[in-house]
């Protein structure tokens, strides 16, 4: 009994985040007739817009941008729950600012969590051994392996200087909803072929 409950819970998990999928962008899903270039060309846009906005609201992020090995971002992260949860977002590596391969970030979560949000999210790889242990790593599981700090900005927007001192910084922006009990531990990052 307990079995079948947890596959359940699993396999709602998986197809809610397989329902974010489509609604992850902000422009709108991406169609399965518009060509390759035409899907990168809509990621590295939305990329642009979503660093622009950061750059704007955080001031310090550009220091810690000028200092990264690679910027990973996700424009828009969609996460939904009731008691089950998933996540979706599609997003490009940013290496001396040229885009280097596209991402996505997905998962599910179990627990008391209700609502939903969306909200954009970059990791500053700053240092080589850390971009190396991802690429190695085809990518990562949140919570396991590379371990990620949050990004601490002073009161004036500025980037400590411990933050800049960390291998793998994380910076969350643009939160738009409202989301209980959520994490994002648990979630996959993995490269895809738009």
């Amino acid at each position: 009994m307990i079995l079948t409950s947890r596959r359940s819970v699993l396999a709602t998990a998986g197809l809610l985040a397989m329902g974010l999928a489509g609604c992850s962008n902000t422009q709108g899903p991406v169609s399965a007739s518009t060509s390759t270039g035409a899907k990168r060309a809509a990621i590295d846009a939305e990329v642009d817009a979503a660093l622009a906005e950061l750059y704007r609201t955080r001031p310090g992020a550009r220091q810690l941008a000028d200092r990264a090995k690679a910027i990973l971002v996700f424009p828009s992260i969609t996460q939904a729950g009731f008691g089950v949860g998933g996540l979706y977002g599609t997003g490009a590596m940013r290496e001396g600012g040229r885009t280097t391969g596209y991402y996505n970030i997905a998962g599910g979560t179990i627990g008391f969590q209700i609502g939903g949000q969306s909200f954009s999210q970059a990791y500053f790889f700053n240092t080589a051994d850390a971009l190396e242990t991802f690429r190695k790593t085809k990518g990562f599981e949140l919570g396991a392996g590379l371990t990620a700090v949050a990004a601490d900005f002073g009161a004036n927007g500025e980037i400590t200087t411990s933050t800049l001192q960390k291998p793998l910084v994380v910076v969350t922006w643009g939160q738009s909803g409202l989301m209980a009990g959520a994490t994002i531990e648990g979630a996959k990052i993995t490269e895809i072929n738009p």
